[in-house]
């Protein structure tokens, strides 16, 4: 299924429908399959991934629960993309500091394509107050959906799709190694980049991941303890990227093994390093 073109889109609502179908990527699941695991019909989720209307926040928790990733950093996107559907986006500062280092994104989501300055400061600020005021909006906006079929159960956990060596080189979000990983380390730039060490225990593999980052970033990973899988990389390709996380793909690496990604910038920084044993 694709989109309309994306510079037809409002920015920030071409962000968050990228987001949206990456997430339908790494579940397996069709429109239809979608309509019968959530409380949203199929024309509606066709609607949400084309970004031809803005879903409800319960559909973005509905697909990263049977995604099996961590809601915030879509909830975020959504809540920038309602202020720009709204209007209340054009009140907001155009460029507020970098927010500091979260020790969460992921509380806060291959080869992922999926930013700086006044997004990833409303993002830091809308995970912020994400738990104290989720629930009434999505009681407010439960009324207006349009879909008022049951809550459906939910999804089981699915299996991962490869185990160590057949890992090396592959995405860990469809390859399903992403829904329960490790963080090993993390760190901060001194350009603000962030970046993790990441590791799935059920797929013996690990891989890195950044965000805040700018175009023309790279992020690569490998065996820091002479292995003899070949370093995976990572780029900051274009400006909806740089809004999101970014992940290598996987290397091998089991028990005791260690870990090491090394981040460059396109400019105004030099190579920096961190590594981890699994």
């Amino acid at each position: 299924m694709t989109g309309p073109p994306q510079h037809a889109l409002p920015p920030e609502r071409a962000r968050l429908a990228a987001a949206l179908r990456e997430l339908r990527t790494g579940t397996g699941l069709s429109l239809a399959a979608l309509a019968t695991k959530t409380t949203f019909s199929k024309s509606s989720w066709e609607r949400y991934l084309n970004g031809k209307t803005l879903p409800p926040s319960q559909a973005v928790q509905e697909l990263c629960r049977l995604a099996g990733e961590p809601e915030g950093r879509c909830l975020a996107l959504w809540e920038l993309a309602e202020s720009e559907w709204s209007g209340r986006a054009a009140a907001r500062p155009t460029d507020p500091p970098v927010p500091t280092d979260r020790a969460d994104p992921d509380a806060a989501a291959g080869t992922a394509v999926g930013g700086r300055g006044a997004v990833m400061a409303i993002l830091a600020s809308v995970c912020a107050i994400a738990a104290g005021g989720l629930a009434v909006a999505l009681v407010l906006l439960a009324g207006h959906t349009g879909d008022s079929r049951p809550s459906a159960p939910p999804a089981s956990v699915p299996a991962p799709r490869c185990r160590g060596a057949t890992c090396e080189g592959k995405d860990p979000i469809p390859m399903k190694c992403g829904t329960h990983p490790l963080t090993l380390a993390s760190h901060r730039t001194s350009t603000g980049a962030q970046l993790e060490l990441r590791y799935s225990a059920e797929c013996r593999a690990g891989w890195a991941r950044m965000w805040s980052t700018r175009i023309g970033d790279r992020l690569e990973i490998d065996p820091a303890d002479g292995g003899t899988s070949r370093p995976q990389t990572a780029e900051i390709t274009d400006g909806i990227a740089a809004q999101s996380y970014v992940y290598t793909p996987m290397t091998e690496a089991g028990p005791g093994a260690t870990v090491r990604a090394c981040f460059r910038p396109v400019r105004g920084g030099s190579r920096e390093c961190l590594d981890a044993r699994v």
